[in-house]
């Protein structure tokens, strides 16, 4: 899928929450309905997130999961 197609689903997935919002409450249907579409909104997010990022941004992401920020490392210890 390309990312006018997403987007013009995220949009289709905002209207249907719209919709399910005041209902959700009344029926356990009703608000099985309204968290799937809440999931598949946030797949069709990061779909268009993993879409938009440009390479160097993918290649932090990455970096981030392997070093940890804020914690320390044996090498913090050692400077002086």
């Amino acid at each position: 899928m390309n990312k006018s197609q997403i987007e013009k689903q995220i949009k289709e997935k905002e209207l249907q929450l719209a919709r399910l919002k005041d209902v959700a409450d009344l029926s356990p249907v009703c608000a099985e309905l309204y968290n799937k579409a809440i999931l598949e909104k946030a797949i069709l997010k990061e779909e268009l997130k993993k879409l938009t990022n440009p390479a160097i941004i993918k290649f932090a992401d990455k970096l981030r999961t392997i070093l940890p920020v804020g914690e320390k490392r044996i090498c913090d210890y050692f400077k002086s």
